[in-house]
């Protein structure tokens, strides 16, 4: 299938009432379809590593067809020109968690982004860099821990944000970070946001200590 086959599959099965469950989400409903992830996934098998293809995907503006830019893109023909285009141009959550998990925490640029979009004042650009912060205490077994303590410090900043979809990643990455056997500052950065005035930053802290009561620190990923 080319291009204009795969838009014309995806507005074939373009859903309505699936659009309105999205949108009780907090998904955005701009360009929006309704098409299902196991569809885009099947679509995708057959256009792996396809770069060409990704970009005309990204362009349409289609919320399922940006999706699946992610999922077909090569991530070693990913420029650090299209990553941020890309990431400034997204406006919902799942496009973003998506294209971080699929795409941007698999190119070259992974950890320098991370750093950098946390940084950012653009809502779904900062989550993006804290989404990756936790896709890389996951995916990178052999990292040793003194990489991951940059990111407590931008955990601790950013903690009192107090947008939905940035506090959220920003518990997220905490939470992922302090599964692994080295990174033990973890908890102790939880128990002081839990103590912080911040609500935000309160909430974050004590919902990623009940996780870690659940799941003992140091459970998850060693660094050798």
């Amino acid at each position: 299938m080319n291009y204009a086959e795969i838009i014309s599959c995806m507005q074939s099965k373009a859903n309505p009432d699936n659009v309105a469950g999205m949108a009780r989400f907090g998904i955005s409903t701009k360009g929006t379809l309704g098409v299902n992830i196991p569809l885009l996934r099947e679509l995708a098998m057959a256009h792996r590593r396809n770069h060409p293809l990704a970009l005309e995907l990204w362009q349409s503006g289609i919320h399922e067809a940006r999706i699946l830019a992610a999922l077909v893109d090569d991530p070693q023909q990913v420029t650090e020109e299209q990553l941020e285009a890309w990431v400034v141009e997204i406006d919902s959550w799942d496009v973003c968690d998506q294209c971080c998990a699929n795409l941007f925490a698999r190119t070259p640029y992974v950890w320098d982004k991370a750093i950098e979009w946390s940084s950012r004042p653009e809502e779904f650009v900062k989550r993006a860099g804290f989404v990756l912060m936790a896709r890389l205490a996951v995916q990178e077994k052999k990292a040793p821990a003194a990489q991951f303590h940059p990111f407590l410090e931008l955990i601790r900043r950013e903690a009192v944000d107090d947008r939905n979809f940035v506090k959220k990643a920003v518990n997220w990455a905490l939470r992922e970070i302090g599964k692994r056997k080295d990174v033990r500052a973890a908890k102790a950065l939880a128990e002081e946001l839990a103590g912080m005035e911040s609500r935000s930053a309160r909430w974050i802290g004590r919902d990623a200590l009940r996780e870690f009561e659940r799941v003992p620190v140091g459970s998850g990923l060693p660094s050798d």
